[in-house]
């Protein structure tokens, strides 16, 4: 084997021991936040021998991480850490609590705007990395979110497979009941899963489709009151809510001003016309359109865009200690 080869596949084991060592510190962030919340002085961590995070002398300079009472998680790692980046990325998802949850949306589309083509063909727009990311999500999201279309353009079985981590609830939104039982998410049991309609859709008496339980919800104009499937979720405990996808679900949530990030991957690629991404009732003008703080990671060949929502809302007070722009690339 010549020198530049032992080279690069040296360099390539580094960067995945270094993806491995980061994702374990995020697991571990995100067991412990439930622990800190009800915290009142900030608390500096290290990642112990049996994967926990485990806390440290304030003098002490090892801390990987800082809990901070009502801010959530600080990283302390410097920005050339090969760590850094992965660990930014989930830290807002990681600092949420039962008192303080947070609901992300996340989307993958083309260049123009796409999230597949007219015919509901959508794998994959984005690439592998933004595949793993999502699953990142799954596995640190306490439920996850998806709309009817997707169930029946995909049959997808939202469980964590892609990396190390539990599985979330699933939840099917399904507000006209068009879908039946014989997808998976319906038929295993490799998860917990809520079926969610409106309650004009549902018998009396009727309690499951297939092995997942029946949740009917109010009726609003043909949808299901999103702010009640979500106080359902956080009475359960579901302080991490994922919506998946698709487009019209995500839209629904981001216009009833239901979530607190975006996730939106963006392919390298040009559909021409298909099924669009977001689509929202337009404001009057373009200085009332939503221009939110965020931030960009580079995902294998896809960018995402990382929005803070609530700083969009009027909130810049360095919630979480994000800077208004910060570009990771």
């Amino acid at each position: 084997m010549s020198h530049r080869t032992e080279s690069t596949t040296e360099t390539v084991l580094q960067s995945e021991q270094s993806v491995e060592q980061a994702w374990a510190i995020v697991l571990a962030a995100a067991r412990t936040s439930k622990t800190l919340a009800g915290a009142t002085q900030s608390s500096r961590f290290s990642l112990g021998p049996d994967g926990d995070l485990v806390p440290i002398p304030s003098s002490q300079s090892s801390a990987l991480l800082t809990w901070q009472p009502g801010r959530g998680w600080r990283l302390d790692v410097s920005h050339d850490d090969p760590r850094h980046a992965l660990i930014d990325l989930y830290l807002p998802v990681c600092s949420a609590t039962a008192a303080s949850p947070i609901t992300v949306g996340h989307l993958g589309q083309s260049l123009d705007g796409f999230i597949a083509t007219h015919a509901g063909e959508s794998q994959y727009v984005t690439g592998e990395e933004n595949l793993r990311h999502m699953h990142r999500m799954r596995a640190l999201s306490d439920a996850i979110i998806v709309g009817a279309g997707t169930v029946a353009a995909d049959d997808p079985l939202l469980t964590t497979r892609h990396v190390v981590g539990p599985s979330p609830l699933r939840v099917i939104y399904d507000p006209s009941r068009r879908l039946g039982d014989h997808y998976r998410v319906f038929r295993d049991d490799a998860a917990d899963t809520i079926y969610v309609c409106g309650r004009s859709q549902a018998r009396a008496g009727e309690n499951r489709v297939g092995n997942a339980a029946l949740v009917p919800v109010d009726d609003v104009a043909g949808n299901v009151d999103a702010a009640q499937l979500l106080k359902i979720l956080h009475d359960r405990g579901c302080a991490r809510v994922f919506v998946e996808g698709g487009g019209v679900t995500v839209s629904m949530f981001l216009e009833a001003n239901l979530l607190d990030r975006l996730h939106v991957a963006v392919a390298p690629l040009v559909i021409g016309d298909g099924r669009p991404a977001i689509r929202l009732t337009p404001p009057a003008s373009l200085r009332d359109c939503l221009r939110p703080r965020y931030r960009v990671f580079r995902m294998g060949g896809d960018m995402l865009f990382d929005c803070d929502l609530r700083g969009a809302a009027g909130h810049d007070d360095g919630s979480l200690g994000h800077p208004v722009l910060a570009r990771v690339i």
